[in-house]
């Protein structure tokens, strides 16, 4: 079972690395040394991660570990469980194992801290690789989970048990095409990126690529939809609007997360093999005032200002490598296939940020934690 961790922390002038620390040591589950004096590149006294964030420490602890014959991989979100103090991570699928809902705490050096969750359907029969893909997930505020998986696509609420107690409205064409009538999605480009704010009355699915029917003419597929539901008061949850965000070309939405009521962080991300993995973060902000797209048909023919404003906060490729090894070929060693991301926390107007990687069980993956820290509007 692999205990080895890989993780370096750059160095300057410890009394303000000192103070920029505390952007992070109050975060859920992590400790004062996840911000180290490397956090001050945030001030730009090094190298960041262009233009506005510092990467802290990264960890390869939970790659390729085996916990009670259990073997992890496939992690594809990433938040937090006030309930069990640990992080929590769902595997997107491997064939027909489980569905699972791993637990670990101590993102500077993760730990499992349990058996994972097995996610059963209403009848207790487990979801598996071969009928769901479970790439979001988020905590409610009474505790239990909200999964986006982009196989139908669907985002359902599972109990503490696992067992699956309900599931949010999705508007037809948001389907994969081919399996109904009015589906436009594309298959494994569904819903992937999920987050709620941090008050608990809003949720926000982001789709992975664009429906059929937003792309141009000329084949532009910029257009995401994403999905906003909000709290109805009854203990449920109702699709409030949907939202245009546009990224850059070839680029998906991998993740996206709440670090204000009204503002979010969106991961861009995209893979060649000369070039290894890309990836963009985005700070959204004024998310209550955005346009409603719901009735626009075709997004490619819609006022630009319909999209909401994005702001570029880091591009990963630019970090310090922190001494990291890649087991393909990266343009920055560091990067690997980046798909889970939450906040971690906030002060001296700094924000912490995480992600996961998604091995996909593959030998020439990693599962690595990267910790950040940014300066976001």
């Amino acid at each position: 079972m692999p205990t080895v961790t890989r993780r370096r922390t750059a160095s300057t002038a410890a009394v303000i690395g000192a103070a920029v620390a505390l952007a992070v040591a109050t975060a859920p589950g992590a400790t004062a040394s996840t911000g180290t004096e490397a956090a001050a590149g945030a001030s730009g006294l090094l190298p960041t991660c262009a233009p506005s964030a510092a990467a802290l420490s990264y960890s390869d602890a939970l790659d390729k570990l085996v916990y009670n014959s259990v073997e992890l991989g496939g992690l594809s979100s990433l938040a937090y469980d006030a309930r069990s103090g640990s992080w929590v991570s769902a595997v997107d699928n491997h064939g027909s194992d489980p569905a699972r809902i791993w637990f670990f705490r101590n993102l500077a050096d993760p730990t499992v801290t349990r058996d994972p969750l097995v996610l059963k359907q209403p009848d207790g029969t487990a979801y598996d690789g071969t009928n769901s893909d479970n790439e979001g997930l988020a905590v409610l505020p009474n505790g239990d989970f909200l999964v986006s998986s982009e196989t139908e696509p669907s985002i359902r609420i599972y109990g503490r048990d696992g067992v699956q107690q309900a599931s949010l409205p999705i508007p037809a064409r948001f389907a994969v095409t081919g399996t109904t009538p009015e589906g436009q999605a594309t298959s494994n480009a569904t819903l992937e990126g999920l987050t709620i704010t941090p008050d608990g009355r809003e949720i926000i699915a982001a789709m992975e690529g664009a429906l059929s029917g937003d792309v141009s003419a000329s084949g532009d597929a910029t257009a995401h939809r994403f999905l906003v539901y909000k709290a109805d008061g009854r203990g449920g949850w109702k699709l409030a609007k949907q939202i245009e965000y546009r990224t850059e070309t070839g680029m998906r939405v991998p993740e996206v997360a709440a670090y204000t009521d009204d503002s979010i962080v969106v991961e861009e991300a995209a893979y060649s093999a000369t070039a290894g993995n890309e990836v963009n973060l985005y700070a959204v902000t004024g998310l209550n005032k955005a346009a409603d797209v719901s009735g626009i048909d075709n997004l490619s023919t819609a006022p630009s200002r319909d999209a909401v404003s994005k702001k570029l906060v880091a591009d990963l490729v630019t970090c310090p490598t922190l001494g990291a090894i890649a087991k393909e070929t990266q343009a920055n060693p560091l990067m690997d296939n980046f798909e889970g991301m939450a906040i971690t926390g906030h002060g001296l107007g700094l924000t912490g940020i995480s992600l996961i990687s998604d091995d996909n069980f593959s030998a020439t993956q990693t599962t690595r934690v990267l910790n950040l820290v940014a300066r976001l509007p």
